[in-house]
C-alpha cells in the first residue's frame, strides 16, 4: 500500500500558499523516491487568486480589492479568478506517472474527484462529478462560473473549483472547497463593462455556483470535512496517509519561491 504525506490544515497568505505548493513540487522533482503529498490550507487575509493566463488589467478591480482588504495573487495553475475567504483548499502534488493521478488532465481530474466525492458523500452531501461544459460568451472571469470535466457539483451547481499544472514530471492540482461564499464581494473585485452587466452576470453566477452551507443537511465543521476527504483519498486510492510537515529544505525553497508571488511583474504580467 502506497503512503502519501499529509500536511494538515494551516493558514497562510496567498503568496505563501502558492509558494508552498510550488516548493513541494520542486523538491519532489529532485527526490530519488518522490512521495506524493495531500495538503490542506486556508487564506489570511482573504485573497483573490488569478489563473496563470488571466489579464490583470482587464479583469481585476484593484481599487476594490484594496478597499476590502483583499490580497491579490496569481496562481501557477490555469483557470479563472477565485475568492479565497471561507473555504478549505486542498492540493495534491505527485509524480505524473503515479497511477493514482496518471493520464491526461481530464483523467487525473477524474481520479482526484472520485476521492473528493467519497468524502462529501460520507457527510451526506449529494456531490457528483460534472460531465463538463463549454464556456459561453456570458461566462465571467470567476472560476465558479461553470464546471469543467469531473469537477464537483451539487444539483448542477459547482461546489469545488480546481486547477492543475504539470512541471518537471510532477503534477500539482489544487482546489477551493467553499464553506460559505460571498458572491457579491467577488463581483465587486472584478471588472465589468457596466453595472448592469455586473448585476446580470452576478445573478447567473449565483445559479451556477454554491457553497457547502447551501447544500448540507447539517452544519459541517472544516475539521470534519478535512477528515472525511482524507478518508476518501485512502479508500478510493488505496493509500495510507502519514502526518507530516514541511522539511527545512522545503521551507527554505518556499521562502525563495515566495518572492516571485510577491512581485508585481508576476501578479500583473498578463
Amino acid at each position: 500500500m502506497t503512503t502519501w504525506r499529509y500536511l494538515p490544515y494551516a493558514v497562510s497568505t496567498g503568496s505563501e500558499n502558492m509558494a508552498v505548493d510550488e516548493a513541494l513540487l520542486k523538491t519532489m522533482a529532485q527526490a530519488a523516491d518522490p512521495q506524493p503529498v495531500l495538503r490542506f490550507y486556508g487564506w489570511e487575509p482573504a485573497a483573490l487568486s488569478l489563473g496563470y493566463a488571466q489579464s490583470y488589467d482587464k479583469e481585476v478591480n484593484e481599487g476594490a480589492c484594496k478597499a476590502e482588504g483583499i490580497d491579490i495573487v496569481r496562481r501557477p495553475t490555469g483557470g479563472r479568478a477565485v475568492l479565497h475567504q471561507y473555504e478549505l483548499t486542498y492540493s495534491v502534488i505527485a509524480p505524473e506517472q503515479d497511477p493514482n493521478v496518471s493520464g491526461s488532465v481530464t483523467e487525473s481530474y477524474l481520479k482526484i474527484s472520485k476521492a473528493l466525492v467519497k468524502g462529501f458523500q460520507a457527510l451526506g452531501i449529494p456531490a457528483e462529478m460534472s460531465l463538463g461544459g463549454v464556456a459561453k460568451a456570458t461566462s465571467t472571469a470567476a472560476c465558479f462560473d461553470a464546471p469543467s470535466w469531473y469537477e464537483l457539483v451539487v444539483n448542477g451547481r459547482k461546489l469545488v473549483g480546481s486547477a492543475q499544472m504539470r512541471k518537471e514530471g510532477m503534477l500539482l492540482q489544487h482546489g477551493s472547497i467553499l464553506l460559505h461564499f460571498d458572491a457579491d464581494l467577488l463581483f465587486r473585485l472584478l471588472k465589468f463593462p457596466t453595472e448592469g452587466v455586473r448585476e446580470r452576470l452576478l445573478k447567473g453566477f449565483k445559479a451556477k455556483a454554491c457553497a457547502l452551507d447551501e447544500v448540507w443537511t447539517r452544519p459541517i465543521e472544516r475539521e470534519e470535512l478535512e477528515r472525511e476527504i482524507c478518508l476518501g483519498f485512502c479508500s478510493v486510492m488505496g493509500i495510507t496517509l502519514t502526518t507530516s510537515q514541511l522539511t527545512d529544505e522545503e521551507r527554505r525553497l518556499m521562502q525563495e519561491v515566495r518572492s516571485k508571488y510577491l512581485a508585481e511583474d508576476w501578479t500583473k504580467k498578463r
